[in-house]
């Protein structure tokens, strides 16, 4: 009777760790790819001959070979507007910073997104760690049988994995237009370990500022880099481009 219980309990934990992971492999089976803004950017219409553009893209994160910048100036071209690297001639200022490159998880993601531009966010990201454990007052054998179970169940487990890919962009976007802005800034500069020195501009210019974040992330089960980059890099160019 013992070593039926035993039995039961052992294939029991193992059906219970194998169900995770075949719920995940069926529900995550086709590839998800979505790209949010933090906040909209409208843009005042312009005649066809001002519809001149520069564009400065850089990238901060761990994988600098993510470039964006040559798909980003063809969608913008395919819109009718002239790329040119005067920013002094140009009607707008396209900049934009890609903080972050890589793996991450739906919280992470969400929390970068809602933090909004040059803002990390407080989102944790990381893997989950499974744990099982089990006990009984009538002997080890059980105990046994359940860590045992566990384990094989943490293997199955291992077998499949929910992955996301994001990509974090901050952006600011200058117009130029027909009137004066009124800029002024101050900065607190850390000095040491004990002092700090203020720092603070203040100056006047003919262009308004705009500022949001673009998150894109690609989830999949077992999915790979190389399969979430093209789809991640087209969410991206789409957002930058299609602000204009």
């Amino acid at each position: 009777m013992k070593t039926l219980l035993i039995s039961s309990v052992a294939v029991v934990s193992l059906v219970l760790g194998g169900c995770g992971a075949v719920h995940t492999a069926v529900a995550k089976r086709n590839l998800d790819v979505q790209t949010k803004m933090s906040s909209s950017i409208f843009l005042d219409p312009v005649e066809p001959e001002q519809r001149t553009v520069f564009v400065d893209i850089r990238n901060t994160s761990d994988k600098p070979e993510f470039d964006l910048k040559p798909q980003v100036i063809q969608s913008l071209q395919a819109r009718g507007y002239q790329v040119i690297d005067s920013p002094s001639r140009a009607n707008y200022w396209l900049q934009a910073n890609v903080l972050q490159v890589g793996r991450s998880n739906a919280r992470a993601t969400n929390g970068a997104l809602a933090a909004g531009p040059g803002i990390a966010g407080g989102a944790v990201s990381g893997y989950a760690i499974h744990r099982a454990t089990g006990g009984s007052s009538g002997g080890g054998g059980a105990i046994g049988a359940v860590v045992g179970g566990a384990v094989v169940g943490t293997v199955v487990d291992a077998m499949v994995e929910d992955v996301y890919y994001s990509v974090i962009t901050d952006i600011q976007i200058m117009e130029r237009f027909d009137g004066t802005v009124r800029e002024s800034s101050e900065h607190q500069l850390i000095q040491g370990d004990s002092g700090s020195t203020t720092s603070s501009y203040q100056r006047q210019s003919d262009m308004r500022k705009y500022q949001t974040r673009v998150v894109s992330f690609a989830n999949q089960a077992n999915l790979k880099w190389p399969e979430a980059e093209p789809e991640l890099t087209q969410g991206m160019v789409r957002a930058l481009a299609g602000l204009f």
